[in-house]
């Protein structure tokens, strides 16, 4: 298995590899919505920004994403592939944050489509998702996507407003891919109509 950074492109949104270019708009973008920050296990709006923005350029394990929207050319979020395990061929997808606006429509379905070619791509035999209990919205967006639930990691994380999360796991096999891809093809294409 072999991941590197590059851009990954779809109809509706271009993934760019973050560099320090994106810093200012990145920020901007993580502080469109304040209030969701709540349900995440670390804050990436306001004074936390500098901290979020560290980690997401510097972890060695993580391939962190500018989701640009193609049709306004601005950022709508941003979604990463990290844990990258090159021995066990396994990886996760996550730390992902959409504008309202872009949430409910083609954006995170195709960012998700991209990146899971990618990392099927490259030879994974497993990516995870690990979502709060908390976070319904979330859960039902990567059940959507076609990922098993495999169960619940109780008191995994300390949040950063010092809440014990509960964490809901899914997984989408290398095996499962084909028919998860065919039907995120399928739904991408009710956004075209």
């Amino acid at each position: 298995m072999q991941m590197k950074p590059r851009v990954l492109e779809g109809r509706h949104v271009r993934l760019e590899p973050v560099e320090a270019a994106h810093e200012e708009e990145m920020r901007e973008t993580l502080s469109s919505d304040p209030d969701i920050w709540q349900i995440y296990s670390q804050s990436g709006y306001g004074e936390h920004f500098p901290a979020f923005w560290r980690k997401m350029i510097a972890t060695p394990d993580r391939i962190a994403y500018a989701v640009r929207h193609k049709e306004t050319g601005r950022l709508a979020g941003t979604s990463s592939l990290l844990k990258i395990d090159l021995d066990h061929r396994k990886l996760e997808i996550g730390f992902t944050f959409f504008r309202p606006e872009h949430r409910g429509t083609a954006v995170n379905p195709e960012a998700k489509l991209l990146m899971l070619d990618e990392a099927f791509g490259a030879g994974a035999y497993r990516v995870q998702f690990s979502v709060d209990m908390l976070n319904a919205r979330s859960q039902a967006a990567v059940l959507k996507l076609g990922a098993t639930r495999e169960g619940t990691v109780r008191s995994h994380l300390i949040t950063w407003t010092g809440r014990r999360r509960d964490t809901a796991l899914f997984s989408i096999l290398d095996e499962e891919w084909p028919e998860v891809e065919q039907r995120l093809k399928e739904r991408l294409l009710k956004f075209e109509a």
